[in-house]
């Protein structure tokens, strides 16, 4: 019977790892947590303890500049719970800002785990004022390559809005090298009751502890969007699409590159994040 070494996707943990802010969220940012760049699920035979350290720079058109951000993600497993954290510092918009994420992942038994996270921000505008996530996915087949997962959340915004959400999604493990991922996330955002809809699809090519490749293509409408202290896009369309390569030089350290391309109708944000891990 196949049994796959399951990577941590994008739909599973979408709402377990908290993300740095709105949807429109820098290269590199842990929501969603790219399958290239995660840690095997729970439930797994290895142990989860690792380090990363990132960097990226992204480029905004029509005179927004540039956005700058450094990342640094620990995992940590301990008897059925994955600890992951994350302390990010970022200058968007022409403003610093700092946000600190935690999460714990645990697995009832071999088809369910859940998890549940909370995010916080320093005030930057642009950041949650907190942000609170939680998620449940099961295995499904005789080989329990297949995984679903409901999600909920709840982000409250310095500026005064909030977003209630809603995320399905499912991911199909092949033997080997390739991962088949897609999800829809349904939002609400007050004030003025704004209803919006997120899809994605996902592809991951690769082998664990070698290199995994992941392409991912997002679209949908978004509610709110703070692009200044006082000033908001509000119910609009947008999209992004990312590649993603980690490499292993050996079975514990390697190093990631990550390229993107977003959009929407004020302005287009391309840019690139670099980092290297140490799994311990």
């Amino acid at each position: 019977m196949f049994k796959p070494v399951f990577l941590a996707l994008p739909v599973m943990l979408a709402a377990a790892m908290p993300a740095t802010a709105q949807t429109d969220a820098p290269a590199g940012a842990p929501a969603p947590m790219d399958a290239a760049a995660a840690p095997a699920l729970p439930g797994g035979s290895e142990a989860l303890r690792s380090l990363e350290l990132s960097t990226g720079v992204q480029n905004l058109s029509n005179g927004f500049g540039n956005w700058r951000d450094v990342t640094l993600k620990g995992v940590y497993d301990v008897d059925k719970h994955v600890l992951q954290g994350e302390l990010s510092a970022h200058k968007r918009f022409g403003e610093n800002g700092t946000f600190l994420g935690l999460s714990d992942t645990y697995t009832f038994n071999e088809d369910w785990f859940g998890s549940v996270a909370l995010g916080v921000g320093d005030g930057a505008f642009y950041l949650p004022r907190y942000r609170v996530d939680g998620t449940i996915s099961r295995k499904f087949l005789p080989g329990r390559n297949l995984v679903g997962s409901v999600g909920a959340g709840y982000y409250n915004a310095p500026d005064g809005h909030t977003d209630r959400s809603l995320s399905l999604g499912a991911a199909y493990y092949f033997e080997a090298p390739w991962i088949v991922e897609g999800g829809v996330r349904l939002n609400r955002s007050n004030p003025g009751s704004v209803d919006t809809q997120q899809q994605f699809v996902a592809l991951t090519w690769g082998r664990h502890k070698q290199d995994l490749v992941t392409a991912r293509y997002g679209w949908g409408s978004e509610g709110y969007l703070a692009i200044a202290a006082n000033r908001q896009l509000v119910n609009f369309d947008s999209r992004e699409a990312s590649l993603t390569w980690r490499h292993w030089f050996n079975a514990r350290t390697g190093v990631l590159v990550g390229a993107n391309r977003y959009t929407n109708p004020l302005y287009r944000r391309s840019g690139v994040n670099v980092g290297v891990f140490h799994e311990f």
